[in-house]
């Protein structure tokens, strides 16, 4: 399969706006509330999973296919944390009925 170069840079783009996007989430993680802390943290789990599984899909199809590893470890990271807010947000849901 043959990838135009523009395409590259294209990735290379969103890949820094998804770095840019860690700025925000570092500075939840810095706030005085316990609660905004711990949203930090899982928000920070699943930027760098984001950004590992584009980075790892990035290099598998510019690279060699040996970088698909990094992408599954991004795609399992964001899935664990997505099940792990959504449990959170369940058990939430159910002390205030």
């Amino acid at each position: 399969m043959d990838i135009p170069e523009w395409f590259l840079w294209v990735a290379l783009g969103m890949t820094g706006l998804q770095a840019l996007g860690l700025v925000p989430v570092i500075r939840r993680m810095r706030d005085t509330d316990p609660a905004l802390r711990t949203q930090g943290r899982f928000d920070l789990l699943d930027t760098l999973g984001s950004l590992l599984m584009f980075v790892g899909l990035m290099l598998s199809l510019f690279l060699t296919a040996s970088w698909a590893w990094l992408s599954l470890a991004g795609l399992a990271l964001v899935a664990a944390v997505y099940a792990v807010k959504g449990a959170r947000l369940l058990r939430a849901r159910r002390r205030t009925t």
